[in-house]
């Protein structure tokens, strides 16, 4: 149908530029009124034969053209509507869907709470008793060191003790306390054998 609008429509343009082209050809001759208005007449006929043809051949495939349109507008709008029915229909499914999974949501999300809460629970009375053990760990540890600190000190203490012994020995022991000792112990010594 557009083909043969264009089609008409080309040959009208074709025969505006024909009629054109002769009214504007005048070759240089001097032409009187009465054969100009004779044109002019002719040209106006003309002018209104081509409307007339091309009203007469556009108009059937134009109301043609515009009914089609019609019918495939009306059935777009049936189908628009058809899919417009279903989209709402999906839409209060999913919307039902959503809600439903929004109360899903919710639970889950006071369950995790919950948990949590147990957890935290189960975590802290878990430090509590490793505290307990850190702690006892901790005496056992202190009191092990007391007592290596003390047997330290005890063997120091003896050892100072001695030296001290010692020195006053060297500085209070004379030659004859010396031969005195001696004597005493093999008198000792004598009498056991």
């Amino acid at each position: 149908m557009q083909k043969t609008i264009r089609i008409i429509l080309a040959c009208a343009l074709l025969l505006a530029i024909g009629s054109l082209a002769m009214a504007a050809g005048g070759e240089g001759h001097h032409v009187d009124s009465g054969v100009l208005l004779k044109d002019f007449i002719w040209r106006c006929f003309n002018f209104a034969v081509t409307i007339g043809l091309l009203a007469y051949f556009v108009t059937k495939p134009l109301r043609q053209g515009m009914a089609g349109r019609r019918d495939g507008i009306s059935k777009a709008l049936a189908a628009a509507e058809e899919a417009k029915s279903q989209a709402e229909a999906r839409f209060a499914e999913y919307d039902a869907k959503l809600s439903q999974a929004s109360a899903e949501i919710d639970d889950i999300y006071v369950e995790i709470r919950r948990e949590g809460e147990r957890e935290r629970e189960r975590i802290i009375a878990n430090a509590h008793e490793m505290a307990e053990k850190i702690k006892r760990d901790a005496e056992k540890s202190a009191a092990i060191e007391v007592g290596k600190a003390r047997a330290e000190l005890r063997q120091e203490a003896a050892q100072l003790g001695i030296a001290v012994a010692e020195e006053l020995l060297k500085k209070h022991f004379t030659l004859q306390d010396h031969e005195r000792l001696v004597n005493e112990y093999m008198q000792k010594v004598g009498e056991l054998h």
